[in-house]
This record gives structure tokens, sequence and C-alpha cells, in this order.
């Protein structure tokens, strides 16, 4: 039967059997066929008025991927593999048909010395380009809460920090996540830090932000890093405010604590997860305004692991490429008084920046929001009812 199938429909077999072998040659050349002379970053920019996704070589260096894509398949030995026109497609692709082609790329420009002297056009500092955020824009955005041990407590004695810390390692329980929105939320490297009209009590967080690869949905920890694409900086930045008077029976809000334009910074770019190494062993994040320093700490001071955390989010919602997990800040933060002996909060003038070793450092100025026209009942600062008498 079979051989009277292909005998009596050779071409389309032919065709079927050309497709299978381009796909073969496509993932043996995409994956571990090919060694990386250079490890790389993967970035969005904006470059003579469009917006771009980008190959970041030595933190100074952007190589526009499509441009650079279209020269290398001049070139017979490099058959044509579409171009992705954003981060997320660029993640979604990456294992499949993508990997051995931006590695290729890499190579090309290492081995050539396309990066040095006179460079293609396409080939940029990252001076000269305005960085954007690495994903424009997240379907969601997943923040572990408390989740480092130096950030309990922040405000007590050292004798009653010292007890909460000792109970929470004893009861870790599960993780506590929560989202925070995306578009309008979410700004890159440069991007001024907005604090909301009226509101006095904005706070800083750094956090690693794990960007998922491949959708996950009941992912064990120990399957968890086969799901992630790479890391990122990324900011929690907090309204520690609190709800409007009159806003019983609630006694927090986290809409408002988290939920304000500008309030999730995130960059500069990506490290694939094969250039950063195990998270769990390599981070080291710190934080500072200005000259001084405000936070600084290891994976060794988290309380759920990130696997852990990928674990339980995907179990309760299905984590798709391009989504971003934030891992948690330690202790540090404004709000607390360990550290300083006192409260203090971000000011207009301000810059903050947040450096995650072996990925980069997020820049922010911090201003001020000018006063709206218009104000609603929902207006910020609070008021003592919902809304004035018509």
């Amino acid at each position: 039967m079979i051989s009277m199938f292909i005998s009596h429909n050779k071409n389309f077999v032919r065709k079927i059997l050309c497709a299978v072998t381009a796909s073969l040659l496509i993932s043996f050349r995409g994956a571990a066929a090919i060694e990386i002379t250079e490890p790389f970053k993967v970035g969005t920019f904006d470059i003579a008025g469009s917006t771009r996704i980008g190959i970041v070589l030595r933190d100074s260096i952007v190589v526009e991927i499509s441009e650079a894509n279209k020269v290398l398949e001049k070139k017979a030995a490099y058959p044509h593999v579409p171009m992705p026109e954003n981060m997320i497609a660029l993640i979604d692709r990456y294992e499949d048909d993508l990997k051995g082609r931006l590695y290729e790329i890499v190579n090309v420009h290492v081995t050539q010395g396309l990066l040095d002297g006179q460079r293609p056009a396409y080939v940029h500092q990252v001076s000269d380009v305005q960085t954007r955020p690495p994903i424009m824009y997240p379907g969601k955005i997943l923040n572990a809460a408390v989740n480092f041990y130096s950030h309990v407590d922040e405000s007590g004695s050292e004798e009653e920090r010292k007890k909460a810390r000792e109970l929470r390692r004893d009861e870790r329980g599960v993780p506590y996540l929560f989202l925070k929105p995306s578009r309008g939320a979410v700004i890159g490297d440069g991007e001024p830090v907005v604090i909301p009209y009226g509101r006095d009590r904005t706070d800083w967080e750094v956090e690693l932000g794990a960007v998922i690869g491949k959708t996950a949905k009941y992912v064990s920890a120990n399957e968890a890093e086969d799901h992630v694409f790479g890391y990122m900086v990324t900011m929690d930045i907090s309204d520690r405010g609190g709800r409007p008077p009159g806003g019983a029976p609630f006694s927090s809000d986290w809409f408002v604590g988290k939920g304000h334009d500008t309030f999730a910074p995130q960059g500069p770019w990506i490290v694939p997860k094969e250039f950063y190494g195990n998270p769990m062993e390599m981070l080291r994040q710190s934080l500072k305004i200005g000259d001084e320093q405000m936070q600084e700490a290891t994976a060794g001071d988290m309380i759920h692991s990130l696997w852990e955390l990928i674990e339980y989010g995907s179990s309760i919602m299905t984590l798709y490429p391009g989504d971003v997990l934030n891992n948690g800040t330690s202790g540090g933060v404004g709000m607390g008084t360990a550290v300083r002996g006192k409260q203090r909060f971000l000011q207009p003038g301000e810059i903050v920046s947040a450096t995650i070793d072996g990925i980069g450092t997020l820049t922010h100025p911090v201003i001020a929001e000018a006063k709206p026209e218009g104000l609603t009942g929902a207006e910020l600062p609070p008021v003592n009812t919902y809304r004035e008498p018509l």
C-alpha cells in the first residue's frame, strides 16, 4: 500500500521530503551544531524613527537583526530564515529556528571584524540609539511579594526581624504572587519614573525578571528552567500611600500600590539563559539612588527559588512566551527602617539605578506628575469620599 501511494504521488512525496530535510537542516544549524564566538543579549531599540530588535554585543554595540540577516542570506551558505518583527516573536521561535541564525550573525560579525572600524550601517553604538523596553509589551507580569528573608518585617526591632525570619524559614508556605499591568507601566532604560500627582511615598524594589520562552502550565520546579528564555533587570516601583480614606473594608490596595504608569521598568535588554547560568547560583542584584547603595542581595536570600515561583505561577495560569515573572526584592526598600533607621522615599530630581551582575543596569530619572486637569472622584491624592456630592 505504501509503495503504491508513493508511486502515484511522487511529486507530493518529494515536496514533503524536501520540507522535512529543510526543517532538519535549520534545526541542526540552529542549535548545538553551532558554537558562539561571543555571548550576546537581545533588545528593542528606536533606530531612525522605527522600533527594531537587535543583538547587543559587549554591552555597547547593537546589530539590527533583520538587516544583518538580509546581508547574510546573500551568501549561498545561509538558507532563508524569516526574521521576527518583535521580541515576543523572537522568543517564541528562538529554540525552533532562530537561535542558530542569531549565532551565525554574531559569529560572522565578530570573525570578520564588522564590529570594529568601518561598520555596516545597521551596526550602532548603544549610545546612538534609544533603548526601549525589551518586550513591548509582556502579556502579563507576575511579581513575587516578600520573597527575600531580608525583606521580611523591615520595620521591626532587630529581635522582631530575627524572629520573623526564623518563623518564615520554618514555614515558607506557598509563594505570594500578584499581577502588575503591562502597557503604561512598562518603561525602558532612561525613561522617567513618574511619582503620581499628590503622592509622596513612592518606593523602589530591584528584581530579576525571568522571561518565559515556552508555554508553561502545571510545570514542576525541576522542569521550570526549560521554560525560560532569559533574564533581565526589573523594578517593582511601589506606592506605599495606601487606599484613599473611606476605602473600607480593605486596609491595603495593591491596585493603587503597584499599578501606576511607569511602575514597571524593564531591561535594558534580555540575556538568553545559556549566557547567564543558573540564577539561583549567579544572582546578585542591587539598587542605588544617586551614589547611595540602597539594596544588595544574592539568591541565597530568596525564600522561594525562581523555579518554585514558576511552578506555583503555572499552576494558577498558563504562562506564555514573553510573559515575565519577577523574583521579588530584598531588604533596603524605602518603607523599611532596618537599614537606615527611618523611612525614605523617592524624590523628584533623583536618579534610581538597578543592577544585576551579568545582565546590566537600568537607570531612571525620577519626576513628579504635573497636576492633571479634570480630576475625577477617584483622584489622587486621596479624598475623604470617593466622589464629591453632585
